[in-house]
């Protein structure tokens, strides 16, 4: 069964359910019923090893009571999953166990809206038949499988705002290099991408001593519990087995406090942007970073977390390349003593998420920046947008990884598609870094100006249509009330 067909078949027995109320629960339903099929997996991994016992107690793992298509169902379902809901929030770690910290965290914020135990024994059975995360070959279908649910599920509010397409995410990592032993980090984790795409990257691991190294210094804070549980079953998948992910606020942290032994090595991140912050996080940040603008203030706790020589690969707004005040003293920091040497300009790969023109930056801590290398990528031959059923693909980012490789001049048409800046080009008379120089989309289309009578016309129209599809709708209601 393909990806988007197996989502269906989850989605319509959810939706018979009355608890749940929209895609966004239907993607947490969904995730903590696959996070306990994959820690069960994984004890069962620990269970092969001498003197390494699972941590779930028995009788609550997935193989007791889920994995046989004939048992527990009905009320007695919902009352076993209240009592397992019950049990994992209160997990005793005084043994400092730290898999026992993960389920517990895991569960602290985590629901199941399910009334109906039949609806739900249906949907674990279908879980079972689909999903077998002991099978080599499908432990690391999680990407997969969380993309096709954003895909299919997409009316589910804002559940795009903590993902980032895993081209995006795999062309920073490629290009940031992280290696193994490099402490590296994601403040805003959302689902866990840049932090698989980092494991991907480093590669084969050879031994249990460096598997044990990349266990201790992959790193994420996630501060929503939805792309947590997503996060740490991601990482679960990808032979993590104690995830460091910590379920926090990383702006609810002066950063003064930050020591140099907390600093990291690699940043690699996509922080939430287009929000604003209240007055008592603004106050976490010396005066020159105070902004309401979420994005500014990661990246001003970015550029604080990172080591000397530390690198970093960021993604931001189309308004930080020509943003004053604090954007202005961010990007003349980032020239100044954060090396900021290449932006990619990308065109909307955040459809159909958000329609918005994002950039890349690239930047080492501690070294002035010699200039700054602008490309913008376009989209490919014939293609107008990315949308869900044509998204965006690793080989699109080749004509850059081409450029990177010998950075040169471009023009098209006579118009600059790749430049090269020198500081003071950027700097505008000491009061505004802009970085909106260059390479602007040739396909942006213009806003149409309509005369009156054409614009009347116009909204008459559309509102025929609206019209027609309310009367439609109020129809098949009334049929499906009346049947």
């Amino acid at each position: 069964m393909a990806m988007s067909a197996m989502i269906k078949s989850l989605e319509d027995i959810m939706r018979k359910d009355a608890g749940l109320n929209g895609d966004a629960q239907y993607i947490e339903q969904i995730t903590w019923l696959l996070f306990l099929k994959a820690f069960d997996a994984k004890e069962m991994e620990w269970e092969l090893r001498e003197n390494n016992r699972g941590v779930i107690p028995e009788g609550y793992r997935w193989r007791d009571w889920a994995q046989d298509k004939e048992g527990i169902t009905g009320d007695a379902l919902i009352e076993f999953i209240d009592k397992l809901f019950s049990k994992f929030k209160k997990l005793d770690v005084s043994d400092g166990d730290m898999r026992k910290y993960v389920v517990r965290n895991v569960f602290e914020d985590t629901n199941n809206y399910m009334k109906s135990g039949i609806y739900l024994r249906q949907l674990i059975n279908r879980i079972n038949e689909k999903v077998d995360f002991v099978d080599a070959t499908q432990k690391h279908t999680f990407n997969d499988l969380y993309e096709g649910m954003l895909k299919d599920l997409q009316s589910a509010g804002r559940a795009g705002e903590f993902y980032t397409p895993r081209p995006v995410t795999n062309f920073i990592v490629e290009k940031v290099n992280p290696k193994l032993g490099e402490i590296v980090l994601d403040p805003a984790c959302g689902t866990g991408g840049f932090l698989t795409s980092t494991i991907a990257h480093i590669g084969e691991i050879n031994s249990t001593e460096e598997l044990e190294l990349l266990q201790t210094t992959i790193n994420g804070w996630e501060k929503k519990p939805l792309p947590y549980l997503l996060a740490m079953t991601n990482l679960i998948l990808h032979d993590i087995e104690i995830p460091k992910i910590k379920h926090i606020n990383s702006l609810n942290r002066p950063i003064t406090d930050y020591t140099a032994s907390e600093r990291v090595d690699v940043i690699v991140a996509n922080p939430p942007f287009g929000s604003a912050e209240d007055a008592s996080i603004k106050k976490n940040f010396p005066t020159e970073f105070q902004t309401s603008e979420t994005a500014d203030l990661f990246m001003a706790l970015i550029m604080h977390l990172l080591k000397d020589k530390g690198r970093c690969g960021v993604v931001l707004p189309a308004g930080f390349m020509f943003g004053d005040g604090v954007k202005a003293t961010i990007k003349e920091k980032l020239l100044k003593e954060y090396g900021l040497h290449t932006i990619i300009r990308l065109p909307q790969v955040f459809k159909p998420y958000a329609d918005v023109y994002t950039n890349l930056l690239f930047f080492q801590k501690g070294v002035a920046s010699r200039g700054v290398w602008v490309y913008r990528l376009d989209l490919p031959d014939g293609v107008k947008n990315f949308t869900k059923t044509k998204p965006m693909q690793d080989k699109h980012f080749d004509p850059v990884r081409e450029w990177w490789n010998n950075k040169r001049p471009i023009q098209i048409d006579g118009k600059d598609k790749a430049r090269f800046f020198t500081v003071e080009e950027l700097d505008e008379n000491g009061l505004n870094y802009n970085f909106d120089k260059c390479c602007p989309f040739p396909y942006e289309e213009e806003e149409e100006v309509l005369e009156p009578n054409a614009l009347i016309a116009r909204y008459q129209a559309k509102r025929t249509e609206l019209n027609k599809d309310i009367d439609r709708i109020l129809t098949e209601i009334t049929q499906k009330l009346e049947g």
